[in-house]
């Protein structure tokens, strides 16, 4: 709002400080990130009241799960509200809502954060933990997801980046390396954005263990964000230039503040959830994010820690499918751990300092081309 404002002025918004500095996409990174954590804490304790008394016993726990998870029976769920409208309210007032890349990334969060209400709403009033049916969530995904994939082709294709880049996959590390697979690339965009979606989704068991990687992983794609919109930074690091994705850094930033002023109510021991409504928002969105920057890749480095617990799921279903036995003594991965008698905060920190270490060897793919 505050940029269109700055536009409408023109030179006239010189004399005002406020609407001159708006210019700047990085004064406006981080009003978006402390306005995203202002709304999220400003909620807080009666947000968590009111959830708290419509929801009766909260979220429902898993009975085989690790025994320490019983003692979080009555902690409400549907915290992602807290976070998302932290980065409505922040994006709404810093963001370029002119800019279609802002709108595609804000049309996924939108849809999987409603998707993850129903979800979390079914939950509660069935007191099961099963809400959904996966068929019914993946068809819901698909068409968002496809729909944004296309969204970002066709808007490629009418702005000046690179010829072939709207239907191409970039590869890190490679500076000339773009594999063009035509419109099949909205299929793997929607693969993209669905498939980070779910695994944070699966990731978001413990106490803070969503939250601080998914803050990573968008502090990350806000650098990213902001090379490759800015012509001179992706030159001189041989990126692919994508003209207008630099506006991206001022969502990303939204999501770090939002998810700051949550975890201020999810640190150990959690007073709310974030629930699916926070979790299949947030991974889809950074999906997104990577899908307009053209570092789908990249994402799965930077956000490492979630392809690892997507993955232990997914291979211990198909070996108990095989041979009726497990690899893991639960999964995901992260309650394998607990269950081999790691306290809920180890499991918790070490999976923190995994998270920054790919989340910086993520960033290093900027320079080593």
């Amino acid at each position: 709002m505050f940029y269109l404002l700055y536009l409408y002025f023109g030179d006239a918004a010189k004399d005002y400080p406020l609407l001159n500095l708006v210019q700047y996409q990085t004064v406006r990174t981080g009003l978006a990130m402390a306005t995203a954590m202002i709304v999220a804490v400003a909620m807080g304790s009666r947000f968590i009241n009111w959830i708290r008394a419509k929801q009766g016993r909260g979220q429902p726990i898993r009975d085989d799960g690790p025994v320490s998870h019983l003692s979080k029976v009555g902690t409400p769920t549907m915290g992602g509200l807290m976070i998302l409208a932290g980065i409505a309210v922040a994006v709404f007032l810093w963001g370029d809502l002119t800019n279609p890349y802002i709108w595609i990334v804000s049309f996924v969060t939108a849809a999987f954060g409603v998707l993850g209400f129903i979800d979390d709403y079914a939950k509660v009033t069935k007191q099961t933990s099963a809400g959904l049916t996966s068929k019914q969530k993946l068809a819901a995904q698909l068409v968002v997801a496809l729909i944004a994939g296309t969204l970002t082709v066709v808007w490629m294709t009418l702005s000046p980046t690179s010829p072939g880049l709207e239907t191409s996959i970039a590869f890190p590390f490679f500076k000339a390396v773009l594999l063009n697979v035509g419109w099949f690339y909205v299929a793997f965009a929607a693969f993209t954005i669905i498939g980070f979606s779910n695994a944070v989704n699966l990731t978001d068991g413990l106490d803070g263990l969503a939250i601080v990687p998914v803050m990573m992983a968008a502090a990350a794609f806000g650098i990213i964000s902001y090379v490759a919109g800015n012509f001179i930074f992706s030159q001189y690091l041989q990126i692919h230039h994508v003209p207008g994705s630099g506006e991206l850094a001022i969502f990303c930033a939204a999501m770090i503040g939002g998810g700051a002023g949550f975890l201020w109510y999810n640190a150990p021991p959690a007073k709310i959830f974030m629930g699916d409504t926070g979790s299949l928002a947030l991974g889809g969105a950074l999906g997104a994010i990577a899908v307009t920057t053209k570092h789908e890749l990249v994402l799965g480095i930077v956000g490492g820690l979630f392809v690892v617990e997507a993955a232990s799921v997914m291979i211990q279903v198909a070996y108990y499918k095989a041979t009726k036995k497990r690899i893991f003594l639960m999964a995901p991965v992260h309650h394998h751990f607990e269950k081999l008698g790691w306290p809920e905060s180890t499991v918790v920190i070490r999976f923190w300092i995994i998270a920054a270490a790919l989340a910086l060897i993520g960033l290093s793919t900027l320079k080593l081309r």
